[in-house]
């Protein structure tokens, strides 16, 4: 067993976590603090293009709340870190993580997700194992992945669960997958206390705006066009990023050392579906839209490279173990979403840089 049981009082418990600054990240983070205030939590975040640190502006200046500015393949900096502030827990979130992205440019996930989670098991190996670690709490590294590391289903196919064998179709799922297999070598290796998450498709506030979601939202308030790859009919399952932080509090407290848990949201919803119900959840709550009706809007365009079909965890396990289920559904999730983004035009508008508008204009153009 991990050791902690949130029905038994528990000291304080020193976390890391990497890429805190992005999206899932940022969004633990809170949930972390919000439920555990005791903890302290030291967030390490590179600050690449997808990390934002006003997403933790709400927590600096907590006195159990640190920020590091760094990268995870800098050994000196997590030896570093893991001894001064006697870390308990990793929870590794740090990912470059866009499938288009990996296309362009498969270095950095590479660099980022293999080396960066090679790096990081490595220090928390020495860390775990030294003879000043043996008078703390039982440690855990929790290794956030993807369901894309199973490649695609086809339609009747059953959903993917634990036992699915690996069959990445991008750069970007290859590169995940490799981490996996680092954090699963780690623990019947070395004996490492690790476990491996593999979620769906995560949606809810403060996404970046590459991502499906983010994108059509902030494209229906500019009144621009909603580009839908292919015919629309990839489909994913869908999980509110809340739902997900609190899956992931359940691992760290009862998950079993080893394990892989597939965390999804029981939402299957094919790409233009999902479009076309955000434009209707528009509609209804922005009151001065450019275009409307925002469905208006939607164009499709040329298909990805290897665009997996369909996307469907088996949370069968999660449930069965560790008592954990979803509790937003899809419909509640994206009003949420909308409504968010919707409040919080300070936040995206900056992130529409020149640097993302070249993106932009690469892939959908």
């Amino acid at each position: 067993m991990t050791g902690f049981n949130e029905d038994t009082p528990v000291s304080p418990r020193r976390l890391l976590v990497t890429g805190a600054a992005g999206f899932i990240g940022s969004n633990f983070v809170r949930y972390w603090c919000s439920r555990y205030p005791q903890d302290r939590v030291v967030v390490l975040d590179a600050l690449t293009y997808a990390g934002n640190r006003e997403n933790l502006a709400e927590l600096e200046g907590r006195d159990n709340f640190r920020f590091v500015q760094g990268d995870i393949c800098d050994r000196p900096l997590i030896d570093n870190l893991l001894a001064t502030e006697h870390i308990d827990i990793i929870a590794h979130f740090a990912a470059e993580s866009h499938v288009d992205r990996s296309i362009l440019g498969p270095g950095a996930f590479i660099q980022t997700n293999v080396v960066g989670t090679f790096t990081l098991l490595e220090a928390f190996r020495h860390h775990y194992h030294s003879p000043a670690a043996t008078a703390t709490p039982t440690k855990l590294f929790l290794h956030v992945s993807t369901d894309e590391v199973y490649g695609s289903l086809g339609p009747d196919d059953p959903p993917f669960s634990e036992t699915t064998p690996y069959a990445p179709n991008s750069p970007y799922s290859a590169s995940k997958a490799g981490s996996d297999h680092l954090a699963r070598a780690y623990f019947h290796t070395y004996k490492v206390p690790t476990i491996i998450t593999n979620c769906s498709n995560n949606y809810g506030p403060y996404h970046f705006p590459e991502k499906l979601i983010p994108l059509m939202c902030i494209n229906m308030l500019l009144g621009k066009s909603l580009p839908v790859y292919g015919d629309g009919e990839n489909i994913r399952d869908w999980l509110y990023v809340e739902d997900h932080c609190s899956a992931l509090d359940a691992v760290i407290h009862r998950g079993q050392p080893g394990e892989t848990y597939n965390i999804g949201g029981n939402n299957e919803v094919k790409n233009i579906d999902l479009v076309r119900l955000l434009c209707g959840i528009m509609d209804e709550l922005a009151p001065d839209l450019p275009v409307r009706p925002c469905e208006k809007l939607i164009t499709f365009v040329k298909d990805r490279p290897g665009h997996d079909r369909r996307y469907a965890i088996d949370a069968t396990k999660i449930k069965t173990e560790l008592g954990w289920t979803p509790s937003v559904t899809v419909a509640e999730g994206l009003r949420r979403t909308v409504a968010w983004y919707l409040s919080h035009r300070p936040w995206w508008q900056p992130l529409l840089s020149p640097e993302y508008q070249a993106y932009y204009r690469q892939v959908y153009l």
